[in-house]
């Protein structure tokens, strides 16, 4: 089974661990690691750009929220953009604050901060 202290030694310079990710929908379990750096204001497809130029992707919901339980300190106290649009209003995207730790939605073009994340996937996601 992998183990978080295992999982350090994959980390580059200036990445931190956020925490496993329960697979769902039979989907593999994996890791999340926060990237280095960020990026304010912003919009959605910019933060994507920007997330992808930095080696990652934005995280999703789960993603945000595992990030706000567990790395908190490592954000500043503003909401970030999601990788996740809302089912009913493509226009609409989904945002994490860290202050309140609330999930609501933003319009794309609305300006905004992002931080980009990376996955590694469980060896022992097959059971």
């Amino acid at each position: 089974m992998d183990h978080p202290h295992s999982i350090k030694h994959a980390l580059k310079d200036g990445e931190a661990y956020a925490g496993l990710i329960v697979g769902k929908d039979g989907a593999p379990d994996y890791h999340l690691i926060l990237l280095p750096g960020e990026i304010d204001d912003v919009t959605w497809s910019a933060a994507r750009n920007w997330a992808a130029s930095a080696g990652g992707e934005l995280p999703n919901r789960r993603e945000l929220s595992l990030l706000h339980a567990n790395l908190k300190e490592m954000f500043s106290r503003v909401w970030y953009w999601s990788a996740e649009q809302s089912e009913v209003r493509s226009q609409l995207v989904w945002g994490q604050n860290f202050s309140s730790g609330i999930q609501t939605m933003y319009g794309r073009q609305f300006h905004g901060r992002a931080r980009a994340v990376r996955r590694i996937l469980c060896e022992c996601a097959t059971a």
